[in-house]
């Protein structure tokens, strides 16, 4: 069994047009909702082997701070430029290639592309990712190569503001 967890960056900030999206830093309530995600998982006593994340600066960013509260160093996070602007192939392409030491992954990336892969994987469908959402599924499989056939359960979505 493998088990991936997709999250979505937490809330980036618009406050300098001049800035690139990829650029684009967290705001105050990305900064305060990302450590309150990773302590909701933390709290399901997830464990995470392996933190792959878009290299976009938001979502580096919440990466890191899920590093952070999971008390472990950089070297486990692992920055896939294709999870930027990536389509719903590039996931499957992202996931399939995880090395299988890994049982579980924090995948960090964007919408439209997060939903619209959460969608096609055949459980749960939602509407659309909230910011700094964690939505979690179980693979019956010992190889991520074999993620897209493999049957998958949806386990939870959860974000910090349905905790409130």
């Amino acid at each position: 069994m493998k088990t991936l967890l997709l999250i979505r960056h937490a809330k980036s900030s618009w406050d300098h047009s001049i800035l690139s999206d990829f650029d684009r830093p967290l705001n105050e309530r990305g900064k305060q909702d990302a450590p309150i995600a990773a302590k909701i998982l933390r709290d399901k006593k997830i464990n995470i082997d392996a933190f792959v994340s878009s290299p976009a600066k938001r979502a580096k960013k919440t990466a890191e701070i899920f590093l952070k509260e999971y008390d472990k160093k950089e070297k486990y996070l692992t920055l896939i430029p294709s999870l930027y602007e990536a389509s719903t192939a590039e996931f499957y392409q992202v996931v399939e290639k995880l090395e299988d030491k890994y049982d579980s992954v924090a995948l960090f990336s964007h919408n439209p592309g997060i939903t619209d892969f959460i969608n096609s994987l055949g459980c749960n469908p939602i509407y659309d990712m909230p910011t700094c959402a964690v939505y979690g599924l179980e693979i019956n499989t010992k190889h991520w190569k074999a993620f897209k056939d493999s049957k998958k359960k949806f386990l939870f979505l959860d974000y910090p503001k349905k905790e409130q």
